[in-house]
């Protein structure tokens, strides 16, 4: 069985040099090549990648690297503030606890889990699509308070 660190490495060669249109394909390239594991597990190992779906002149999708995608991967920086990144970020609006973040196609995806993984104190969760991200807020938690720890990483919010 081949271990994490392999298999993670195998996806970003494969995405690199092969047109891949979705999760199905991919997995089945990785299962070709010996990796056992299930459509979970890829989702994951995607997200952890930030391996991002564009789409291509052609009308299709395919998957690219961040750096390829125009997406500089989040670094953490010693005082806890992160690197500058292209978001994709066009506009935010709020309605009670909710709020729909719209983005530029293809960076919902990654600013979702960005969101996801760091503001657990003010955000329940998200839901994101290509170009959308359903944002909900704690209950308590105000459109300012938010909008303040969105900046960590959209620094040109408002």
């Amino acid at each position: 069985m081949k271990n994490k660190g392999n298999r993670l490495q195998t996806i970003k060669e494969v995405i690199s040099t092969v047109r891949v249109g979705g999760q199905e394909e991919l997995l089945k390239i990785l299962q070709d090549r010996g990796f056992e594991l299930t459509q979970a597990t890829l989702s994951r190992d995607l997200k952890q990648l930030q391996i991002v779906k564009i789409a291509t002149a052609e009308g299709g999708y395919t998957y690219v690297l961040p750096e390829r995608a125009g997406v500089q991967t989040i670094q953490r920086k010693h005082h806890g503030a992160f690197g500058g990144m292209s978001t994709g970020f066009i506009s935010i609006e709020f309605s009670g606890q909710l709020a729909v973040i719209k983005t530029r196609p293809g960076y919902a995806g990654g600013l979702a889990y960005d969101i996801d993984n760091h503001l657990h104190k003010e955000t329940l969760g998200t839901i994101a699509g290509d170009d959308t991200i359903l944002l909900v807020l704690r209950e308590g938690v105000s459109r300012e308070e938010i909008t303040e720890a969105l900046k960590t990483f959209i620094p040109n919010i408002k």
